[in-house]
């Protein structure tokens, strides 16, 4: 439970990033993510965070090459954000089941999106897990 807290703090300032184009640093001295979460889940939010915008140009790139008839830009704040969450964890964190990845993105699209795009989040997802060739089932 506390990563899932992790992974929506994560999305919330990754939003805050893009909107404002503040640092991941600045971003974090303004949330009350030391309040609202466990030391372990702070941790775990700001890698996904620092991972994020440090692989941002390999990540837009993948997701771009998989999101038809759809640029980056074009994306909403946070269908983009929560596809490069997935994206970071299904490349650069291993250690991450490949259902809990993708499992995780969907529900923050219901959440904080709309069923349409949960959806579209799914689909991107699953042509990226093929093409970096992990299991979907794991």
């Amino acid at each position: 439970m506390s990563r899932r807290l992790a992974r929506r703090k994560a999305l919330q300032l990754l939003y805050q990033i893009d909107l404002t184009q503040s640092s991941p640093d600045e971003a974090w001295s303004r949330s009350d993510a030391n309040e609202s979460l466990s030391a372990s889940a702070q941790e775990f939010a700001y890698t996904l965070v620092t991972g994020v915008r440090q692989y941002l140009t390999e990540i837009d790139e993948l997701i771009a090459g998989f999101a038809k008839d759809w640029t980056i830009e074009r994306m909403s704040y946070v269908d983009r954000n929560i596809l490069r969450l997935a994206v970071f964890e299904l490349k650069y964190l291993p250690d991450i089941p490949t259902k809990v990845a993708v499992n995780e993105a969907v529900e923050l699209a219901k959440d904080f999106s709309d069923v349409q795009a949960s959806r579209f989040i799914n689909g991107v997802l699953g042509t990226v897990v093929k093409f970096l060739g992990r299991n979907a089932d794991e």
